[in-house]
């Protein structure tokens, strides 16, 4: 007996050494255990509680008085009837019964502690030996009891202890990135802080230069009122001094004619007046000065004369047709878009400005700013003829539809024409205020066209030497223009932000094209004519259908300007001199853009071959880069 009743202490404190908690019982508990075979954790006594010591809460009364001047005996009977029926119900108890807590198996206990420690083999080996000894009929083990609600707590509150712990962590970590965020809120709020700070700063300034501005304004204003006085005595006198000198005009004109009368009427003694001072001017010895203006004088008549005797050229009204429109020439020169670059020529000091393929001969000219344009050959590139003439930089050149004959734009607000064979310039046209930045021959040869920054164009007779036209229309400098091929229409690109189309018969202006949202700097035709392509100061080019004159396309290579389009001869590819130094060549067809990266600097100007195998462009370096 005393064998039986010591294996389940044994057990009991061998799972209490496994869990790591130490049990303390009472001498009197041992002697219980020794004597009953019952063991205790500790021993309570219960009592139970007395009834007067609760305290019931006081309904009050007053909610069940019955007001006065409505007494009714069923209306009492009534509401003592609910009053009673209400004390009833509240003095009621519900007693609810307490949940009975199970107390887990000493087995089902140690294999869920050996599950949650991951101890498979452990259990599998406690399992097998404990329902080997339960087979075996040892009846030590049914009385080994459940294991104290103690370590079932201790377990409890351990699992709790780590949740506690995790969210503990799990909290930290929130709190750091609080805290990272909150130092991160600071320095933000204090560079803001130091930002307004300045800027209120700035501001202040500003107002105090305003102010003083003002004030210095301020002290000009007397200085300005005086001057503006000046200029209005001096506007009177000016219109004083005209009405004297055109009195005077009168005056000398009424003598001229009474003078005439008189030699009219003393004839007969007007030789011998005349004779003899003519030949004393013609007996004195006669200076240099004297010379020097009696040969600009004839040479002045001499020129009169010519002019005079020069008739005015006719725009022609019959027209051949254009060539191009029936060639196919996408069929005869394909597309082509692998450029490499293979020369560099040095021709000029300062930025080049336009590059001009020779129409029939494997030549090109370059102007540019240092104020000379060179006659190159090709392929080699070698300078055939330089010319120099301008007093200022040099902006466009063109061929004459001959190829013998060369115009010029330049800076000097004036257009020269070049004889190419004798490389002297034959002609000079002036009448522009401002620079000339472009300039096209007519199909003919008997008509050019310039553009200035005075905000007209010109159409100049070649071989009247005069002006036949000036356009009006644009209100800002007008930076290209063209002949439409073979035909009188011209084309026009202005700051403004328009295109302009321009009858040259009349000089008036048929349609303008809006879309452009910078300043306009070149425009061109396709060989055929029906499209126009236009590149403005923000990089944005347009592509317009000539016959209908509306928009076809917008590519935006920007945001650099682009200065310049010209198309091959096939006109498919298109091709654009950009302020990054980048050409950009547009496949009309497929909508692809390639760029040609080579140049150093900005590229101003950019040219096909007419084979469309050669590509030429200048930049600001003054050099014209190859392409084939």
């Amino acid at each position: 007996m005393a064998a039986q009743q010591g294996m389940p202490t044994s057990a009991l404190r061998g799972l209490e050494e496994a869990l790591g908690m130490g049990m303390t019982v009472s001498g009197d508990t041992n002697e219980a255990v020794a004597a009953e075979g019952a063991y205790y954790l500790e021993q309570v006594t219960l009592t139970e509680a007395s009834e007067d010591d609760y305290e019931y809460e006081e309904i009050p009364d007053d909610n069940f008085s019955i007001p006065e001047g409505e007494e009714d005996l069923a209306k009492a009977i009534q509401m003592v009837q609910e009053q009673a029926t209400d004390t009833q119900i509240l003095e009621q108890k519900t007693v609810l019964s307490s949940k009975h807590a199970v107390p887990e198996a000493i087995e089902d206990f140690l294999c869920n502690f050996l599950i949650k420690m991951g101890m498979t083999r452990t259990l599998d080996c406690f399992q097998s030996e404990w329902y080997e000894l339960l087979q075996k009929g040892v009846t030590e083990l049914r009385d080994v009891g459940n294991v104290p609600d103690v370590y079932s707590q201790n377990m409890l509150l351990e699992n709790e202890n780590k949740n506690l712990k995790k969210e503990l962590k799990h909290y930290k970590q929130a709190a750091d990135k609080a805290r990272e965020d909150l130092l991160k809120t600071q320095k933000v709020r204090d560079f803001h802080r130091m930002h307004h700070k300045r800027t209120v700063q700035e501001k202040n300034k500003l107002i105090n230069d305003l102010k003083g501005l003002k004030l210095h304004y301020a002290s000009y204003e007397p200085t300005i009122r005086v001057l503006h006085e000046k200029h209005h005595t001096l506007l009177k006198q000016k219109m004083l001094t005209s009405l004297e000198r055109d009195r005077a005009v009168g005056q000398i004109y009424g003598l001229q004619e009474t003078l005439k009368h008189m030699e009219i009427g003393h004839s007969s003694h007007a030789p011998e007046i005349r004779v003899a001072p003519n030949c004393e001017k013609e007996n004195a010895p006669e200076g240099p000065t004297q010379k020097g203006l009696r040969e600009a004088r004839e040479q002045n008549k001499r020129k009169t004369k010519m002019k005079v005797n020069k008739k005015d050229s006719e725009f022609p009204t019959d027209m051949q047709p254009n060539p191009n429109l029936s060639l196919c020439k996408e069929n005869i020169c394909p597309a082509k878009f692998d450029y490499k670059l293979n020369n560099i020529l040095r021709l000029h000091k300062l930025p080049v400005s336009c590059i001009v393929v020779h129409p029939h001969k494997d030549i090109l000219v370059s102007c540019g700013e240092d104020r000379v344009w060179k006659v190159v050959g090709l392929p080699r590139g070698n300078v055939l003829l330089t010319g120099l003439g301008h007093t200022d930089w040099l902006s466009d050149c063109c061929f004459h539809p001959s190829g013998n004959k060369l115009a010029t734009a330049s800076g000097d607000t004036t257009v020269k024409l070049w004889d190419l064979f004798k490389g002297s310039c034959i002609s000079t046209f002036e009448g522009h205020t401002h620079a000339v930045w472009s300039c096209t021959w007519h199909s003919c040869g008997d008509f050019v066209a310039s553009s200035s920054l005075d905000t007209t164009s010109k159409i100049w007779d070649v071989n009247s030497e005069r002006c036949r036209y000036t356009l009006y229309g644009h209100t800002d400098s007008v930076n290209s223009i063209e002949f439409f091929p073979y035909s009188n229409i011209l084309l026009t690109g202005s700051a403004d932000k328009t295109l302009s189309v321009w009858d040259a018969r009349t000089g008036k202006c048929e349609q303008s094209l809006y879309g452009h949202m910078h300043s306009i700097n070149d425009a061109t035709f396709t060989p055929r004519g029906h499209v126009i392509a236009s590149c403005d100061a923000c990089g944005v080019t347009k592509l317009w259908d000539f016959r209908k004159l509306s928009p076809i396309v917008s590519i935006d290579v920007g945001p650099s300007p682009g200065n310049e389009v010209n198309f091959n001869s096939s006109g498919r590819v298109l091709a654009q001199a950009s302020g990054n130094g980048v050409i950009h060549l547009l496949d009309l067809k497929s909508g692809q853009i390639h760029k040609l990266m080579g140049h150093e600097s900005e590229a101003h100007t950019v040219v096909f071959s007419h084979d469309g195998e050669t590509l030429f462009s200048g930049g600001s370096d003054g050099t014209v880069r190859m392409w084939s």
